[in-house]
């Protein structure tokens, strides 16, 4: 397997990194680097620990790293994944970091102390942090509830404070959303990127095919932190199989961003012929200028997600049934 390092790996672009990937030889990892700067988002540094996990780390090695800027794979924590020595020298605890590095949660008592334990090191105050607590919880979530993976979630996350946004990525090498969601919805299932959009459709769960999903699955997570996305106007994407699906910045100039139910609908683009990735990677930009309450917004966004449901079960109700 083989994976580039570049000097701007952002979601705005992120198509240049997953081009550069190659998944071809699993039982080895190559990892290559702008030789004079690297600038990555964590999304990236997810896949590739969940790249080296599949390899092996004794399997996994750099190529020619020189960048000085490569201390920040170092802070992040990548070096543990693989059969080499970092050649810097940083100060993990530094306090300027604002940096989650790269952690694996494997269950629900890892999940909870996780996201207690998170917030401290952006070194943000509380009333900024409630989105984030609630994206990150709920990803993780998906990861240990579908994805079928025996390694866990990866998660990995940086703010900035020059543009006062955090950047998070988490990915598994599970069995991916198209195998998740066929069980049940086969038929809004037949590509990667069909299931990639009907996964983030109001009330659909790969747990059942019941429209609104069920008590403890209820089918909201995934177009909930999309329209958190959107309403801060962020990026989000979802990578699976051969399909991404990039939610893409809104104009500026619409004061109130239009929450959609169909992910078709929003501003967007996908595609179906990415190097294929046995799992899932979620990327998400927020930015943590939005004034609104985040009370406000989740209930504006369970307002949408209603109406969703209950307009399915009525056009449900009144096709045709033959006997």
């Amino acid at each position: 397997m083989k994976a580039t390092l570049s000097n701007s790996d952002y979601l705005r672009n992120f198509d240049r990194f997953i081009s550069s990937l190659d998944f071809s030889g699993p039982g080895n990892l190559r990892i290559y680097s702008h030789p004079k700067w690297i600038n990555v988002h964590p999304a990236v540094l997810a896949l590739i620990v969940a790249m080296a996990m599949r390899a092996g780390r004794r399997n996994v090695v750099f190529e020619n790293l020189t960048a000085t800027s490569g201390s920040y794979l170092d802070r992040m924590g990548l070096f543990e994944f693989t059969n080499q020595t970092s050649p810097y020298s940083i100060n993990k605890k530094e306090e300027s970091g604002r940096f989650i590095p790269i952690t694996i949660i494997k269950n629900s008592t890892e999940q909870s102390k996780f996201i207690t334990n998170m917030i401290p090191l952006l070194h943000l105050p509380t009333d900024k942090t409630d989105a984030i607590k609630y994206t990150i919880g709920e990803l993780l979530r998906n990861v240990l509830e579908h994805a079928g993976s025996k390694e866990g979630a990866i998660v990995a996350a940086q703010y900035y404070k020059k543009s006062n946004t955090i950047r998070i990525g988490i990915c598994d090498g599970g069995i991916g959303i198209k195998k998740s969601m066929q069980h049940f919805w086969a038929s809004r299932s037949e590509t990667d990127i069909d299931a990639i959009k009907w996964a983030m459709v109001p009330g659909i769960s790969g747990t059942t095919r019941k429209e609104g999903g069920t008590e403890d699955n209820a089918g909201a997570g995934l177009f909930f932190i999309k329209s958190i996305a959107q309403v801060a106007r962020n990026y989000f994407m979802m990578y699976s199989g051969s399909g991404i699906y990039k939610l893409l910045l809104h104009d500026k100039r619409i004061e109130k961003p239009r929450l959609h139910s169909d992910p078709d609908d929003d501003r967007h683009s996908e595609r179906n012929d990415a190097p294929y990735f046995q799992g899932t990677l979620v990327a998400i930009d927020l930015s943590l200028e939005n004034k609104s309450e985040f009370t406000h917004l989740l209930s504006s966004i369970r307002e949408v997600y209603g109406k969703a449901v209950r307009d399915r079960k009525r056009k449900k109700y009144k096709e045709p049934k033959f006997i």
